[in-house]
């Protein structure tokens, strides 16, 4: 007899999309890398509570990535770091993304990544989606 069950399909671990998140920023032009050396890239499930509280999230699926630390426009070469500058990646949102849009994962996981990449040098979500609609008319 042929067993005919559908075979366990396993959604993308924390460790793969660390993968992808590295290999997404080995594509940052370098010009923009230099300025995030030293900058954390984490993948968690989801925002803690604490973030979720602090940004007022309806749902915890309502935020695919964080950036935090001081944005660069905000740093002086004299100031002594407080904390390190962490990107957060959150897993459980980006999949449900990724799941609802059919976009490739790569993809989506390389765009929030600039996305807090952006964070980092000072870019409201504002100045980003300018941007974004800036290149998509190229």
């Amino acid at each position: 007899m042929v067993d005919q069950s559908v075979p366990e399909i396993l959604p993308p671990s924390l460790n793969d999309l660390q993968a992808l998140a590295d290999i997404a920023f080995a594509t940052i032009p370098p010009e923009l890398a230099r300025h995030v050396q030293g900058v954390a890239i984490l993948i968690e499930d989801f925002p803690d509570d604490e973030v979720a509280r602090d940004m007022g999230l309806e749902t915890p699926f309502d935020l695919l990535g964080l950036y935090s630390g001081v944005s660069l426009d905000h740093k002086s070469g004299g100031d002594a770091p407080t904390d390190l500058d962490r990107i957060f990646l959150y897993r459980r949102p980006i999949l449900d993304y990724w799941c609802e849009t059919g976009e490739d994962l790569a993809h989506v996981v390389r765009h929030v990544l600039i996305h807090e990449i952006g964070h980092h040098f000072g870019l409201s979500d504002a100045d980003m989606e300018a941007l974004e609609a800036e290149t998509d008319d190229c």
